[in-house]
């Protein structure tokens, strides 16, 4: 009997290791394909003219190959979406876990896994038809279509993310830690944001992560409201993200073309980016345990 259960156990364990290898496996696969694939044409074009030339023109006579312009519309529209829908997050998070009748909970929840199925055609087509109008006509601008269109598109589709990962964290924070403050005489709201939310920082760090990867990782969406024009990033100017840049030329580069390779370049750069924002947000993360 024991042996039999120490032969299930041992197979188990040994799946669990397999599907972790698989996992590792499939990120490392992926990391070097895009290296091999997109250092060609770094060497090419020369790492500071590709890094920080401004303008890009891969079909021109005298094709140009500068990303700067990308990059720093990638950060600025990842930061406008981080500072729009982090705080409505957070906060409705905290209302749903801590504060809201079990009814508007239920309805509330509902929503937000519905938001979180919405495809990002429809985010895009919506922003397209609505925002976009409504923004040449409230800015009176010739079009629309801009980085502020953009941020609030990204802003709305990270929402459902850092909501639901902050509920499932508030919500697991013992009992007993908030029965200890308000014994003390601290209020309700004191309790909430001086007791659970410190103690559910980890859960909330993680939810602000899933957000900046899903705003990071964005093409279609911002492709249809942000004008996909290689502009230098401004708010009321159609630009180009890393994501749509990448999105919008691969169907017509040539196999092997130096487009194409700039283009698996403009991704590596993409998956470098997303890699370094999330460990420093970890490495934050940790020191702060530690603390």
């Amino acid at each position: 009997m024991k042996r039999g259960k120490h032969i299930v156990e041992t197979v188990v364990h040994a799946l669990f290791l397999l599907f972790g290898l698989v996992a590792v496996g499939c990120v490392l696969v992926i990391t070097v394909y895009l290296v091999v694939s997109g250092i060609p044409a770094i060497r090419k074009i020369g790492l500071v003219p590709f890094l920080f030339g401004k303008t890009w023109a891969s079909t021109a006579a005298e094709p140009q190959y500068g990303i700067l312009p990308f990059i720093l519309t990638s950060v600025y529209g990842t930061a406008g979406a981080i500072v729009l829908g982090v705080p409505v997050g957070f906060l409705t998070a905290v209302y749903l876990a801590k504060c809201a009748p079990k009814r508007v909970k239920d309805v509330m929840q509902t929503a937000v896994s519905l938001l979180a199925g919405i495809p990002s055609v429809v985010y895009g087509l919506v922003g397209m038809l609505v925002l976009v109008p409504g923004i040449r006509k409230a800015f009176h601008l010739p079009d629309g279509a801009s980085l502020l269109a953009a941020i609030i598109v990204l802003a709305v589709m990270i929402l459902p993310s850092i909501i639901k990962v902050s509920v499932t964290a508030l919500e697991a924070v013992p009992r007993e830690y908030e029965d200890a403050s308000l014994a003390l005489g601290a209020t309700p709201i004191e309790t909430y944001f001086k007791v659970s939310v410190p103690a559910a920082k980890s859960g909330i760090a993680a939810a602000v992560v899933l957000g900046v990867g899903r705003a990071i990782g964005e093409a279609m969406a911002v492709m249809m409201v942000s004008g996909n024009v290689s502009n230098m990033p401004s708010l009321f100017q159609s630009v180009r993200f890393l994501t749509t840049a990448v999105a919008s030329e691969m169907s017509y580069s040539g196999p092997g073309s130096l487009q194409r390779q700039a283009l698996f370049s403009i991704a590596l750069v993409l998956f470098l980016f997303i890699m370094l924002i999330n460990a420093a947000l970890n490495f934050f993360l940790k020191r702060g345990k530690e603390r």
